[in-house]
């Protein structure tokens, strides 16, 4: 599938911005200014205050949800389509054109059988019927067939083409507005509903089961209001007097009748064709790759290390290969030998007796087909219209959902005017926090109250602390990944709101608590440290040697190369697959083992000399104490220069108080502050809540 890029520039502008942490108030059907308004004001419960409906939940079907459609449809319908066309223009305008021409096949189809029914039953009355003459007129008929089948089946073809085009170019929009937001936009359940709103709409693309239709099907509504204004031309341009209307009668019950019947038919499932171990491996890696971007567990390392154009270009790749593969579930199942059915004509022909018996009228068996066939379009037709604007109506809202996603911007990025470049200094960075307080979203009480302490560049800071003291909170606030309520923090003597978060990552290295285990090789598990090395041996090998993770690796039964199997994920299935090996053979890891694979992907990067500053938590709590004395060692190493000038700053979380002795500071963490800060010596000086934590752990 030829896919087109197209100017990125603005393309949905980032001028949207959700305070963070906050429901709106007041009364939101006021009228809306902007799309997310409308949006938000189209899930408001009537008549219950600040109450919404669930994300996905239908619309009813009201005046003020027909107004907020109508201010939908007028602010971005028409620039989001303008926007798909500039995709396959060619093609797409292709696709309106002969959606509208195939509309008035049926009643093209229903008149041409009518005359040729007509000649027909002209030669029965004559008495000069021939089997030639018989024959001549059903190999016509047969002729247009073909010629309709062809034209139906190109028509088919392009519009899979367009569909599948459109359907890429929002999954990778999503997917990139998905691994662009950080923690902190994330948080708001209100920014969690539009997200989920977006997805469906986004899965629209892929032909239904969400009761949604896509922008691109709204060609149908048009089409379908051609065919059914061609089906009445013709039955008004054929009835005129009693008797016709009795035919006309007579038809509809013939048509409706059948109707009736076939709501109590079984549909027949389709057997799915077999997937070939290319597609597998592609289809298993879209779906890893989506759940890495759309997981709330991933998404700090995923900021920290920078994955996010990785996880498109790489995901882009596999998506690709499947929708190349894929039959889609949008795609009309038609072909041209489906075009040679003759029921239509069979069933004129057994109503011949019906009309010998009207030989005293005007009548002709040409027109009750024609009214046969018209009245069963029209049927048929308006059920479809029906369905469709219904459909349409709640697709508009989920398009407004879209569009207000892909104008939210990261709640820690700096505003433009405001944002200051990162500038190392000599030998790591320095910290200064005052006042620190923070409170998670929904919490009544702070994670971290007046927490206030300041580190040297190229010193060592050991946290610690009791269980849920605020220590990993206080680490992902460092680095960046939540953002604190009051206080300053100065990272190089700058407030650290005045960085850009990847341009402020990009020097950092870290192991957090919850590290990430990624559903992916080993390889790229480490490599994920650092994605611009993550093609290079010997980079990977140098990390793994430094966790001290050569021994694992070597016992893999692949290397390297070796599928990991993590928890929560299960991967995509293949029960047509005849070889699922790639599939099923997935090695899993103990506690201990995973860590180690964590500590080399933070070694990816923490041995560059462009990265100041190592913050490790917890990172050796799986580990014995000789590997956890070998990772100190390490980390010592990497901190200095050859001549044992330091080079790097180096923070790190514990709870083995014996490794906070090699720290220069140390940060005694109780009830969310900093109750004593100072070196080891002096805190054991002090006799404080350290030393008799110190004197409890030896």
């Amino acid at each position: 599938m030829r896919h087109r890029s197209i100017s990125r520039k603005l393309l949905f502008p980032a001028d949207f911005e959700l305070p963070p942490r906050s429901l709106p108030t007041g009364n939101s059907k006021l009228d809306p200014e902007t799309i997310y308004e409308a949006w938000l004001a189209s899930r408001q419960i009537p008549g219950q205050k600040n109450s919404y409906l669930v994300p996905g939940a239908p619309r009813p079907l009201t005046l003020e949800n027909a107004r907020l459609a109508l201010f939908v449809t007028r602010t971005c319908t028409f620039d989001f389509l303008r926007i798909l066309w500039g995709l396959n223009p060619l093609r797409t305008t292709l696709m309106m054109a002969l959606n509208i021409v195939r509309s008035l096949f049926p009643a093209v189809r229903g008149y041409s059988q009518a005359l040729i029914v007509d000649e027909l039953q002209g030669l029965v009355a004559s008495d000069s019927f021939t089997w030639s003459r018989l024959a001549y007129l059903i190999s016509s008929e047969v002729f247009r067939r073909l010629i309709e089948g062809c034209l139906d089946s190109f028509a088919t073809s392009n519009e899979n083409t367009v569909l599948g085009s459109a359907r890429f170019f929002i999954e990778y929009k999503q997917m990139e507005q998905r691994v662009r937001l950080d923690v902190p936009t994330m948080a708001d359940p209100t920014v969690r509903a539009l997200l989920q709103e977006s997805d469906l709409f986004a899965r629209s693309f892929g032909g239904g089961g969400f009761g949604m239709l896509s922008p691109l099907d709204f060609i149908h509504i048009f089409s379908l209001m051609t065919e059914i204004a061609s089906h009445l031309i013709l039955i008004v341009s054929l009835t005129h007097g009693p008797f016709y209307f009795g035919i006309l009668s007579l038809s509809i019950f013939s048509t409706m009748l059948p109707l009736v019947l076939s709501w109590f038919s079984c549909s027949r499932d389709q057997t799915e064709s077999p997937a070939s171990a290319k597609e597998a491996r592609a289809s298993d890696r879209q779906e890893r790759l989506r759940n890495l971007a759309y997981s709330d567990i991933h998404r700090p390392e995923i900021a920290l290390f920078g994955l996010g154009d990785w996880i498109l270009k790489s995901w882009s790749s596999a998506r690709k290969v499947v929708l190349a593969s894929e039959q889609p579930s949008y795609a009309r199942k038609t072909s041209i030998i489906d075009q040679f059915s003759l029921v239509e004509l069979v069933y004129a022909v057994q109503n011949l007796p019906l009309l010998l018996l009207f030989q005293s009228s005007s009548a002709s068996l040409g027109s009750l087909t024609v009214y046969h066939t018209s009245i069963q379009g029209l049927v048929y037709a308006f059920r479809n219209l029906v369905t469709t604007t219904r459909m349409a109506f709640q697709g508009i809202f989920l398009m407004s959902a879209f569009t207000a996603s892909m104008k939210l911007k990261p709640v820690l990025n700096p505003k433009h005017e405001d944002m200051a470049p990162f500038t190392p200094v000599h030998g790591g960075v320095s910290i200064s926090a005052k006042g620190l307080t923070y409170t998670y979203p929904g919490s009544s009480e702070p994670a971290l109250k007046n927490v206030n302490f300041s580190l040297e560049a190229g010193e060592t800071l050991a946290i610690v602390g009791y269980n849920g003291s605020g220590k990993s909170t206080l680490a992902k606030i460092l680095l960046r990944i939540d953002d604190y309520d009051k206080g300053s923090l100065l990272v190089n003597g700058l407030d650290i709101r005045r960085y850009h978060p990847a341009e402020y990552h990009s020097h950092l290295s870290a192991v957090f608590q919850g590290f990430s285990k990624f559903s992916t090789t080993v390889k790229e598990n480490v490599g994920l440290g650092n994605v611009e090395k993550i093609g290079y041996r010997q980079a990977i090998e140098t990390a793994i040697h430094l966790a001290e993770a050569d021994t694992l690796v070597q016992s893999l039964p692949n290397g390297l190369k070796t599928m990991l199997e993590t928890p929560g994920f299960e991967s995509f299935s293949y029960p047509t697959l005849v070889n699922n090996d790639y599939l099923s053979q997935r090695h899993g890891l103990s506690g201990g083992e995973w860590q180690r694979i964590a500590l080399a992907r933070a070694f990816m990067r923490a041995n560059e000399p462009g990265v100041d500053l190592l913050l490790f938590d917890e990172p050796t709590s799986s580990l014995d104490a000789h590997a956890q004395n070998q990772i100190f060692e390490t980390l010592e190493k990497i901190s200095r220069t050859p001549t044992g000038e330091r080079r790097k700053t180096i923070i790190f979380i514990t709870h083995r108080l014996s490794t906070a002795r090699r720290a220069d500071k140390v940060a005694m963490m109780e009830n969310g502050t900093i109750s004593e800060f100072g070196s080891h010596d002096e805190l054991i000086r002090k006799n404080g809540s350290y030393a008799s934590l110190y004197n409890a752990s030896v």
